[in-house]
């Protein structure tokens, strides 16, 4: 659905992104991310054509954005972090001024303006002016007016700003449910929103591409160890946290155990290992030693620690397939 390749854009002396290549299928939901001045607004506003590449290509649905830019915004519904409302207006005929612009006309309109006051949870406001409403309503029509014409890709910067728990929570929802349909694209600081909602992640930093896999997959490389929580119990005595983790640091390729937590006779470590898989070993040292094992799963680094690890000082590419290098 969408396709970029060594995509570079330059201000004059500043390369603001510089020779990055992705893939994303249809019906994916995407996180974009990476620092302030990473890229990540200019490279949106290439896939949207409000700017044009210096050099690489970018197609959306199969349409190049410099060749073919009103095919592409046919195909692309775009909220830019601050909502393009017309404050004067009242929600309901912005929203149909917007149907209008996106070649919507009679009952299909008003159709699709049902449909994305309903879904958006902007149709209590729909007679009321846009200046005179809040920041998280203002989000929300912003959000209607980027998928009023039924679009194949969405493209969200910051969707969730300025919104309630509630709302968000209910943004989020609607995002996985528009995906299978559409394509997202969605740019956030609110990493947990990333995890919970999408399937992939691409990460820049100062232009270049640094990483573009699953979440999962990124914690798992970015850990560089097989790491695992177990939670230990005794069977007629309290546990004491010294002996298993003696016992632990014994089994074979353990590098490091930790005590992360002891209460009411349990104790929770956690266990790396430069070795690989180790779990097995790891269950049947406890068993056989007598203990109850309560717990025992993987620990993945957060996409938090993720992120600052790949945009640190001294970054190290991550990536799922290779990506050319500028010249």
């Amino acid at each position: 659905m969408i396709k970029v390749k060594d995509l570079t854009k330059r201000y004059a002396r500043t390369i603001a992104v510089d020779h990055i290549s992705f893939e994303v299928d249809k019906g994916q939901i995407v996180g974009f991310l990476g620092p302030n001045g990473a890229g990540k607004t200019t490279t949106m506003r290439i896939l949207t054509c409000f700017l044009p590449p210096s050099s690489g290509t970018a197609t959306v649905a199969g349409f190049d954005v410099l060749e073919q830019p009103m095919e592409v915004k046919k195909r692309i519904g775009y909220l830019p972090e601050t909502p393009p409302l017309y404050l004067e207006m009242e929600t309901g005929d912005y929203l149909r001024f917007v149907g209008k612009l996106k070649g919507l006309s009679g009952a299909d309109l008003d159709k699709r303006i049902d449909y994305v006051t309903g879904r958006c949870s902007v149709a209590d406001v729909k007679n009321k002016l846009l200046g005179k409403l809040s920041k998280g309503y203002r989000q929300r029509v912003g959000l209607a007016q980027a998928i009023i014409h039924n679009p194949d890709v969405l493209v969200l910067d910051e969707p969730t700003a300025g919104l309630d728990p509630k709302q968000i929570n209910e943004t989020r929802d609607l995002i996985k449910d528009l995906a299978g349909d559409h394509t997202i694209i969605l740019s956030t600081h609110i990493l947990p929103e990333v995890e919970q909602t999408c399937e992939q992640v691409i990460i820049i930093n100062k232009g270049k591409l640094v990483a573009t896999d699953s979440v999962r997959n990124l914690q798992a490389r970015a850990r560089g160890a097989e790491s695992v929580v177990l939670e230990v119990a005794g069977r007629k005595a309290a546990v004491e946290p010294s002996m298993v983790q003696r016992k632990l640091e014994q089994i074979s390729g353990v590098s490091r155990v930790v005590c992360k937590q002891q209460l009411d006779g349990r104790a929770q470590f956690e266990v790396e290992s430069q070795k690989g898989f180790i779990r097995g070993d790891l269950a049947r040292a406890v068993v056989d030693s007598g203990w109850d094992l309560n717990e025992l799963r993987p620990s993945a680094m957060s996409l938090e620690e993720v992120f600052l690890q790949l945009t640190g000082s001294e970054l190290k590419p991550i990536e799922a397939e290779p990506v050319k290098e500028p010249v």
